[in-house]
């Protein structure tokens, strides 16, 4: 019993999977097109609650079909970066093999590009890697198949996994199900195993096939026999619920004492259930008493939770939860029930389409108070407009803007309503930065200067018991001395004939021309 009992008996051959026979069905009918060329669908999605066999029925159809399998969890970094190298590359060429050398898939077969916990992508470890995702879901050549715990949670994230993939949903298996597989597993370990203890950790997994292995294992490791007494020891599992169960509970039905324990089991945040009740009770509520109802218990959670985050009282959260499990299904007096699917919050997924605009504006309203000494809110709040009715009808203060508050293309763009690539935003962008030459000008070899190119060839005079100021030429004419002589004083003849240079030192550079201020922002 060295061995982990769940790799030991992981499923070999999509027929060994237990208990999802039509999700098993449909996954070889999608594989099998492969055969004849690239479906119109590329990728698959396999979704459903931990522990009930999706990554195991992926390895199997790649047994079953003769593919090599490449996969990336969630122990690996999957950085747009990482996914792009391995996953997307994995898929845009024929194959390769486990060496890394790429094949045409006559020499190596086709490959089975794997991207398990595929909803649980975020935060900076795993930046940029939703549109690679999107980019291989659509694009792939070799088979790929996305392993998810919550659809809903990447659905929210990518528009293409709804209209690009193919959805299985798998089920949990039966408590007699698991008490099956956990009977075949004593037999072949040799445990003997009481059938009261295998009925018990089958109903404490509560569907986990992999959780009621595991317990097994820790409760037979070291003994080879199992009691009703040693499978007593075992507490029940926390099962996380997701908003649809909770949905379910407060309009479908209608019990208060449910919902209650379903809102303690979901894991979001009060405000996110708030909008959830709010997009749903217009649809659910088949009354205008049972409308008014609901929208006034609502309206009481609200100010409960404006009041929380005003006076950081959270003493107030346990009537907001009441009045959003209890008072809601207690207002709905209608009997009549309607079984169409819950609707997401349209004002998270209009927050979810505008986050890169939102970003783009952020930023750009920062450089512009930077560059006007004021904060990015008043920028945004008061001064947007004007900047943006200026960018658009004047081409210089465009590339004012890009010159001195180091605007990017896109930025531009977003300011003035154009794309990044557009020829307002291009020629702004080639006006404040103009290109040199091409070609540098050929200039020859430079020499050795002179010692009087340099400024050194001249007469010292003899230096005289009393200095004097000024010394008398032969040819009659006052001249500074050369130690006593400013640098601006020109070189004079000697009576030798000799030139008196200035050092080099000394040379008057011209001063360059000010620059006149165009506009408000040039300084």
């Amino acid at each position: 019993m060295a061995d982990d009992w769940t790799e030991k008996y992981r499923p070999q051959s999509l027929n060994d999977i237990v208990g999802n026979p039509s999700a098993a069905a449909t996954m070889r009918q999608w594989a099998e097109q492969w055969n004849r060329g690239a479906p119109s669908k590329r990728a698959l999605v396999l979704m459903g609650t931990p522990g009930i066999g999706k990554t195991s029925s992926a390895e199997a159809l790649a047994r079953d079909m003769g593919w090599g399998i490449v996969e990336m969890n969630a122990s690996d970094q999957r950085t747009g970066e990482a996914i792009r190298n391995v996953a997307l590359r994995a898929s845009y060429f024929n194959t390769f093999d486990d060496d890394g050398n790429f094949m045409s898939v006559k020499d190596g077969g086709m490959k089975l590009v794997v991207l398990d916990e595929a909803d649980s992508l975020f935060g900076n470890a795993d930046r940029g890697a939703m549109p690679v995702i999107n980019e291989l879901i659509k694009c792939a050549r070799q088979p790929v198949i996305l392993i998810v715990n919550d659809f809903y949670e990447l659905s929210r994230k990518s528009s293409a996994v709804k209209t690009e993939t193919v959805q299985i949903s798998f089920r949990k298996p039966t408590a007699s199900a698991v008490q099956n597989v956990l009977a075949k597993i004593c037999r072949a370990e040799g445990v003997d195993i009481d059938p009261l203890a295998i009925s018990k950790i089958a109903e404490n997994a509560n569907g986990d096939l992999r959780a009621a292995i595991r317990d097994l294992e820790s409760l037979a490791y070291g003994y080879g026999s199992v009691t009703s007494e040693d499978a007593s020891v075992l507490t029940g599992r926390v099962v996380r619920k997701d908003m649809y169960a909770l949905m379910d509970a407060v309009f479908r039905k209608k019990d208060p004492q449910l919902a209650f324990h379903t809102y303690n089991e979901v894991d979001e945040d009060p405000g996110t259930v708030a909008l959830w009740m709010e997009e749903n009770i217009p649809y659910e509520c088949h009354s205008t008493g049972d409308l008014v109802r609901c929208c006034e218990r609502l309206s009481r959670a609200d100010v409960y939770l404006g009041r929380i985050m005003k006076r950081q009282n959270y003493g107030f959260m346990s009537y907001a939860r009441d009045m959003m499990t209890s008072g809601i299904p207690e207002a709905l007096h209608s009997k009549k029930v309607t079984y169409d699917g819950f609707r997401f919050p349209q004002y998270l997924m209009k927050m979810s389409r505008s986050k890169s605009s939102r970003s783009l504006r952020r930023s750009l309203c920062q450089k512009l108070g930077y560059l006007t000494h004021n904060s990015g809110s008043r920028i945004q709040n008061d001064c947007y407009d004007f900047y943006r009715t200026m960018a658009m009808s004047d081409p210089e203060f465009r590339v004012m803007l890009v010159r001195d508050a180091g605007l990017e293309p896109e930025e531009l763009g977003f300011l003035i309503d154009q794309k990044m690539d557009s020829k307002q935003v291009k020629q702004a962008f080639e006006e404040a930065f103009p290109k040199e030459e091409k070609e540098p000008k050929k200039t020859s070899p430079r020499k050795k200067a002179s010692k009087k190119e340099q400024g050194l060839d001249f007469a010292v005079p003899e230096k005289k018991e009393e200095p004097a100021a000024k010394t008398q030429t032969s040819v009659g004419k006052t001249v500074p001395d050369p130690e006593v002589r400013g640098p601006s004083e020109k070189a004079v003849t000697d009576d030798k004939g000799s030139v008196k240079a200035d050092d080099a030192s000394a040379k008057t550079t011209p001063a360059p021309p000010k620059k006149t201020q165009k506009s408000l922002f040039d300084f």
